[in-house]
């Protein structure tokens, strides 16, 4: 089955290094992207919505840059997700670009539930 590539930037007033560990640690993205989240005796990342566990690796990271999870449970073709933090260098903003590559093809609903959790950032860190 395809998979729909959706893809959002969203302004947050914080450092690269200052948000990076809440994209890259159990506990920093338990605060604002899922219910809860753990690792396994592999290392792979236990992410927990609605009572539901999905279990994906880390597959891809340069610090204070970017982190790539891919799930683990699909079958054919992976989804993934990537955080990516931007500098604009002019203005000194940073952007996180979040590329959600998923079954969901409703990119409104995307944008929602992105514009959503990285509110949830946005307070933590006080961006």
């Amino acid at each position: 089955m395809n998979k729909n590539t959706f893809t959002a930037d969203f302004e947050i007033n914080a450092s690269p290094k200052m948000l990076y560990p809440y994209l890259n640690t159990a506990g920093g993205l338990a605060q604002w992207f899922a219910d809860d989240v753990s690792l396994d005796g592999d290392k792979n990342f236990l992410f927990f919505w609605d009572g539901e566990e999905n279990k994906a690796k880390l597959s891809g990271q340069r610090s204070n840059i970017y982190v790539k999870y891919e799930f683990l449970d699909e079958d054919d073709e992976p989804s993934y997700i990537e955080l990516k933090l931007e500098v604009n260098e002019l203005t000194q903003s940073t952007f996180l670009v979040i590329t959600d590559h998923s079954d969901n093809f409703d990119n409104e609903e995307l944008y929602e539930m992105w514009d959503q959790m990285v509110g949830s950032l946005k307070e933590i860190v006080g961006g």
